[in-house]
């Protein structure tokens, strides 16, 4: 039987749901590929459970190059580590992450050289609608922690924020917005405070 006689679903043309999850696109409970995320958090899950319960570290880089999928480079990471899909989520040379972090990534998270990330604290790239008729679906936007911040114990860091090169967020910190290059910003929501002077 010749494949030409095969007719294109709207399922299969549609573009791949993590791909369209990191263009910005809204994602509905109804959408044909909503499945792929519980199917892909599971299996992260899996990993996980693997690399937090290892206290070999260069098992817990072995893993985590295959959550990531893709090699990692001098991290230096203390679990647990709690993360919803790896694929989307790019770490420089140099990072520290210390204990019990969360990253929500299916909107992009990028992490510079020599960035610290104190314990507890959450990248979330992930957000809901405010309209109530479409408040369960998901939309994304992409986390840029740019060489040598320090992001300290307990912060949350919101969707879309760029963390700039030296900057410091301080502990408990939310940033809904973005952090000049070397500046200091503190409180709920995180303000600029004092500049770093070298």
């Amino acid at each position: 039987m010749s494949n030409s006689n095969i007719i294109s679903t709207p399922d299969q043309l549609q573009k791949d749901i993590f791909e369209r999850l990191l263009n910005g696109e809204t994602i509905l409970p109804d959408d044909a590929q909503i499945g792929r995320l519980r199917e892909e958090s599971f299996a992260i899950k899996e990993l996980l459970t693997q690399m937090n319960n290892t206290t070999n570290p260069e098992e817990i880089s072995k893993i985590l190059s295959v959550i990531l999928d893709k090699e990692i480079h001098n991290l230096s990471i203390f679990t647990p580590l709690y993360i919803n899909y790896g694929k989307h989520i790019n770490i420089g040379k140099n990072v520290f992450i210390n204990f019990d972090c969360t990253f929500l990534a299916l909107g992009g998270i990028t992490i510079g050289d020599d960035v610290l990330i104190g314990p507890k604290v959450s990248l979330i790239t992930e957000n809901h609608p405010l309209n109530p008729k479409h408040r369960k679906g998901i939309i994304s936007k992409s986390i840029h922690i740019k060489k040598n911040a320090w992001i300290g114990a307990n912060a949350t860091i919101l969707p879309g924020v760029t963390v700039g090169e030296n900057a410091v967020v301080a502990a408990g910190a939310v940033v809904s917005k973005d952090v000049p290059d070397n500046t200091i910003v503190v409180g709920i929501p995180a303000r600029v405070i004092k500049e770093i002077e070298f």
